[in-house]
């Protein structure tokens, strides 16, 4: 039985991984997670320079999900390159380092830094607000999408993942832009806006009034979204939004998602990745499926 895929020419053992933001470098989930069993681990979103973060409160549970607007605090690219990149080595699974940044030059500067560092594919967070063009994030403007693609490709020795912002009226348009600017893979969805009142407070919950909303509400929307990507592009996709288990997990890759990110799951159940792995294999026996790739994309 076959479960590996494979990213812009990167071999994953297979299609699970963790989603950006929700499991820090990996460090404080290796004593409940086997690190080995994942195709890969995803990075906390760093930048050129250490981020504080956004003000305390900052975090909200909602029906079916919760808020956060954390504000991409990192410790900045030289200290992940000291610590996270020799922290992950260790492990046989694929490293993805999230990039976040306020302009252009603050991706192109982590970018470089990390193109003599040993790791595998690079997810660039365009859901970023674009402090030169008035705070609008980077995706939300295809013609911004095409050109931060074009030039982090100049740029880049490892493949180059755009996550795309759902916060748009046409998620296909997003995909096209960053494919026209030579993205080798796309992952989505990065999380929906949302805000949530205190009532008894009489105030908003979170400081900084708005946060992206994740968890297994957003699971429709972000399965529908793969899907219309999936239609619309040629390059491989990695899904996420609300996956909890391999049920969630084999909807987005029948959808057209080569590989699946969980996220929200790891803060209540930090085995989510490893259950949804073994619940993929599990569903292949089961089905007489040889291959995963039997799979990816079948209502397509």
């Amino acid at each position: 039985m076959n479960t590996k895929v494979n990213i812009a020419g990167v071999e994953l053992k297979n299609p699970v991984m963790t989603a950006s933001g929700t499991f820090g470098s990996g460090a404080e989930y290796s004593e409940f997670v086997d690190l080995n069993r994942l195709g890969a681990v995803v990075t906390k979103g760093v930048a050129n320079v250490p981020w504080p973060g956004n003000p305390t409160p900052r975090i909200a549970e909602v029906y079916g999900g919760m808020l956060n607007a954390i504000g991409l605090q990192n410790p900045g690219i030289d200290v992940f390159c000291e610590r996270d990149i020799p922290f992950l080595k260790q492990f046989d699974t694929k490293i993805i380092v999230n990039v976040c940044g306020k302009t252009t030059e603050d991706y192109c500067e982590v970018v470089e830094r990390l193109a003599d560092q040993d790791v595998d594919l690079l997810e660039i967070n365009i859901s970023c607000p674009n402090v030169k063009e008035g705070g609008i994030a980077f995706g939300q403007d295809p013609k911004a999408v095409e050109a931060i693609t074009a030039e982090l490709k100049k740029r880049a020795k490892q493949p180059v993942i755009m996550k795309l912002s759902p916060n748009v009226t046409d998620i296909a348009e997003m995909a096209r832009a960053a494919e026209a600017g030579g993205a080798d893979a796309l992952s989505l969805i990065n999380t929906l806006t949302g805000m949530k009142i205190d009532i008894n407070r009489r105030t908003f919950a979170i400081a900084n009034k708005t946060g992206g909303m994740s968890g297994p509400a957003v699971k429709p929307i972000a399965v529908r979204m793969v899907y219309q990507v999936a239609n619309a592009v040629k390059l491989p996709i990695i899904g996420m939004g609300g996956i909890s288990c391999a049920e969630d997990a084999l909807e987005f890759i029948m959808a057209g998602a080569t590989a699946v990110s969980i996220g929200t799951a790891n803060f209540y159940n930090p085995c989510a990745t490893i259950e949804t792995v073994e619940g993929i294999e599990s569903y292949m026996k089961k089905n007489k499926i040889e291959d995963i790739q039997e799979l990816i994309g079948v209502v397509l």
